[in-house]
């Protein structure tokens, strides 16, 4: 019988005793995850990486923001330096200077976020799921890297690739979660100003998040980047993001010109905005001729959505395994056998490219 893998070693850096109390009853109702260490501002947390970076007792560290003596942010880089594979998951406010701080931390390689709720709302199991979810992937994640610098992984057999789409695609669809604020930077960055379709985008992230996370997009210098409001209509060399809290749905008009439509339906795979509705509908509005990109995420949102794409036509790429920080997405759809290729991300958009312009 195999041996029983250790516990996930969590550290919590805030400066709320109370949210730092409430952290821990939830995780000690894991039994796979412990809380090994406390600390109550961004100087105690490098100290504290410091001294356990060599034997490498804390697999995740939970950093709060705003703290006195030094904050989330400036502590971010120091970190890095001390132990530059340890998976910091941001603990972000709800609000408009949370929002622009935690990306700013996801640019300084934060590995994610959660936002913080109020000391009652902590056991929502919506909370928790989330909370517990990130640290399981994010651990694994770290131990994975950890055994790969001594062991190198078996290769996984060989994914079954589909041949290239008869039509060229009328619209490029993207979909992640977790990770994918880093990967998005990358790709969107790559890809340039000169896309010749409309570009969409859900990526998992709550209102106020979503404004912020398309205006950085926006700084890279390629796309113009924004946030989806209903009736805005797809262009060329443009990417909408799909609004937190609401499904960004995709038709086609009278005038033969698409447009995205904002729906508050209810969630689908637990997220309010779904990459599967995204999909379905661009299916229908584009008669299949989407290119669907699935980049880093937990779970399997967006694999009924590229099923039916392919199905009609159209054609995905999934970002690789080694690449990903979760290979819950886009493994879900190399798997099923719906890719036509599967590539590390610095691979995707010239290969995007190359498709849009056959």
């Amino acid at each position: 019988m195999p041996l029983r893998e250790d516990p996930i070693r969590v550290a919590i850096c805030d400066d709320s005793t109370v949210i730092r109390a409430a952290l821990s009853r939830l995780l000690a109702g894991e039994a796979d995850i412990s809380v090994v260490a406390r600390a109550t501002n961004g100087e105690e947390a490098v100290q504290l990486i410091r001294q356990n970076a060599a034997s490498r007792e804390i697999d995740v560290l939970l950093l709060d923001i705003e703290m006195p003596v030094r904050d989330g942010l400036s502590a971010l880089p120091l970190l890095h330096e001390a132990d530059p594979h340890l998976p910091v998951m941001m603990i972000s406010t709800l609000t408009t200077r949370g929002a622009e701080v935690t990306l700013r931390a996801l640019r300084l390689g934060a590995a994610d976020y959660v936002t913080k709720p109020s000391a009652s709302e902590i056991a929502d199991d919506s909370f928790r799921r989330d909370l517990v979810s990130k640290i399981r992937s994010l651990a694994r994640l770290r131990r994975g890297r950890d055994r790969t610098r001594v062991h190198p992984p078996p290769a996984r057999p060989r994914l079954s690739l589909r041949p290239a789409p008869l039509l060229p695609p009328k619209l490029l669809a993207i979909g992640a979660s977790t990770g994918g604020p880093q990967a998005l930077f990358t790709f969107v960055e790559a890809l340039g100003r000169k896309v010749p379709v409309p570009v969409v985008l859900t990526q998992h992230m709550p209102p106020l998040f979503t404004a912020y996370f398309a205006q950085h997009l926006s700084r890279l210098g390629g796309m113009v980047c924004s946030e989806a409001r209903d009736g805005d209509a797809l262009e060329p060399g443009r990417l909408l993001v799909a609004p937190g809290d609401h499904h960004m749905l995709i038709e086609m008009n009278g005038s033969n010109q698409l447009r995205a439509r904002l729906s508050q339906s209810p969630p689908e795979n637990f997220c309010r905005p779904s990459v599967d509705p995204m999909l379905r509908s661009a299916d229908r509005a584009c008669q299949g001729r989407v290119l669907v990109v699935m980049l880093t995420g937990m779970g399997q949102d967006g694999l009924a959505g590229t099923r039916l794409v392919v199905e009609h036509g159209g054609a995905a790429i999934a970002q690789d395994e080694a690449t990903s920080v979760v290979w819950g997405m886009p493994g879900a759809i190399a798997q099923a056998g719906l890719c036509h290729a599967v590539l590390p991300l610095r691979d995707i958009a010239p290969y995007v490219l190359r498709m849009l312009r056959a």
